[in-house]
């Protein structure tokens, strides 16, 4: 049996963990007052309503949450694609209604599988377009607009009976650094600051949003500490008069875990003003992850906590107040009662999103994916996009950050040799010089071929016919197959 002290710190604490079903270690702890969990792609299989139904039989009020954006991020679709809509599809499309519709089917989804909480939609307004690690998740470049389309989402979810939770405060737009892999500083005019990036926050706030998620960002007219440790930071979420939950990002990414380290950020982020502490996803340090590495990430947090309250770095006034919140907030969800909504047509919203530049119908594709490497975030390389383009014709992985012209002139040839329209599978055409000088090797050659964008719309028009899709997801690529096919109705 835990102390006093250490059960408090439970109460604070959202682990993900290892496994499709609940490791034992956590069922102790969810029994002696853990928050709950984050699910992620190693937890998800065919029955992942029953792993709920046993995290939920050890602590009835736990909070279950889901990283599930839709279109480019999914953990419920992580082994197939997405097939719901992305934000950047949404924004293109400009339909509050389509976008409410879709933050519905995200509730309606997620509470099948016994979760509560939908870690979504993504508030920031991606101002950089070399931004590694938001781009199609941001609903666009206009505060206006990010702003009505998280409002609409919001809605959606939370008429779900799940909680929504915007994110990243005070705004993770317009930085070319990924916080996954380091510590992003953004410099921008405090006037610019408020008015563009805290514009989305400020309208979730008005809508009632349940919570709110923190950037490990720094923004050095706020202080030097990222924003997750900053007090002043997220006073300002108080300020603007959220009274929910605030959620950390995750404290294990290399913007926390390698500067002041998961304990010390846990008590510093709790002291700062957070409320309920996402660990994260134990897979995140890659090859060097450890078997029990979800439970070694869960006891540097809970320590690191316990020895500030001992030590009087951290009050218990503080974390009682943060755990009220968190209790609070599991409580009313376990009574809360969803809206019923009509029937939700993803495809349709996903093919009125995608725009092609007149493309000829083709008979076959075959498709050369040069995407960049995968993200923590968003498994942009996942095959299942190439896939599902491609049908059952010729593709072939092609890493144009590593590869030489020689290398890439031999798949361009393999592709034309194989039958049908040469596609180029790109996602950052205007940041990434390489895609680019790919496209136009392809165009250069006397065969058809077309491109495929699915991130973020180019800016300068590429050298081929292009589909843009926006979201490396399993619908849309199906969608830009149906474009180039001629099979659009």
């Amino acid at each position: 049996m835990s102390d006093d002290l250490t059960r408090l710190a439970n109460g604070v604490l959202w682990p993900g963990f290892f496994g499709t079903t609940a490791p034992a270690w956590l069922l102790e702890e969810l029994r002696d007052g853990l928050a709950g969990v984050v699910y992620f792609g190693q937890n998800i299989s065919d029955d992942l309503a029953s792993l709920s139904e046993e995290i939920l039989a050890a602590r009835p009020d736990a909070l279950i949450g889901i990283d599930e954006e839709g279109g480019s991020v999914t953990r419920l679709e992580t082994a197939t694609g997405s097939t719901l809509p992305g934000a950047a599809q949404l924004g293109r499309l400009d339909d509050v209604a389509a976008t409410e519709a879709t933050g519905a089917e995200l509730a309606r989804r997620v509470r099948a599988i016994g979760g509560n909480v939908v870690l979504g939609p993504v508030a920031d307004v991606n101002t950089d377009p070399r931004n590694p690690v938001i781009g199609v998740r941001s609903f666009g470049s206009d505060e206006q607009l990010v702003s009505r389309h998280t409002v609409a989402e919001v809605r959606g979810i939370q008429n779900g009976a799940v909680a929504a939770c915007v994110k990243h405060f005070p705004g993770h737009g317009d930085t070319h650094l990924d916080s996954h892999h380091s510590l992003p500083e953004i410099a921008l005019p405090v006037e610019e600051f408020e008015r563009v990036h805290l514009e989305p926050f400020r309208a979730a706030i008005a809508a009632g949003v349940d919570t709110i998620m923190t950037a490990h960002i720094v923004v050095p007219a706020w202080g030097e500490r990222p924003a997750t440790l900053n007090p002043r930071v997220l006073g300002m979420l108080r300020d603007m008069g959220f009274e929910g939950v605030i959620i950390t990002d995750a404290l294990d990414m290399a913007a926390i875990r390698e500067t002041v380290g998961i304990g010390g950020g846990a008590a510093e982020a709790l002291a700062a003003g957070a409320d309920l502490l996402c660990i994260g996803n134990p897979t995140n340090p890659g090859e060097a992850a450890l078997p029990d590495q979800d439970l070694r990430d869960f006891l540097a947090a809970r320590d690191g906590i316990v020895a500030a309250l001992r030590d009087g770095s951290l009050s218990e006034e503080r974390v009682r107040e943060a755990a009220g919140r968190v209790a609070a907030l599991a409580a009313r969800l376990r009574e809360a009662d969803a809206v019923q909504v009509a029937d939700f047509d993803a495809a349709e919203v996903v093919r009125r999103a995608v725009a092609d530049a007149g493309v000829a119908p083709a008979s076959a594709l075959s498709v050369v994916d040069a995407r960049r490497r995968s993200s923590l975030a968003v498994d942009s390389a996942a095959g299942y996009v190439a896939a599902a383009l491609a049908g059952d014709g010729h593709r072939v992985r092609l890493d144009v950050a590593s590869t030489g012209v020689e290398e890439q002139d031999a798949a361009l040839d393999a592709a034309v040799a194989a039958e049908g329209t040469t596609v180029i599978l790109v996602d950052r055409p205007d940041a990434d010089p390489a895609q680019r000088a790919l496209v136009e090797r392809a165009a250069q050659r006397d065969t058809a071929a077309v491109a495929v964008n699915v991130g973020l719309a180019a800016e300068r028009p590429l050298a081929l016919p292009t589909v843009e899709v926006g979201a490396a997801s399993r619908i849309g690529a199906l969608i830009a197959r149906e474009t180039l096919l001629g099979r659009v109705g």
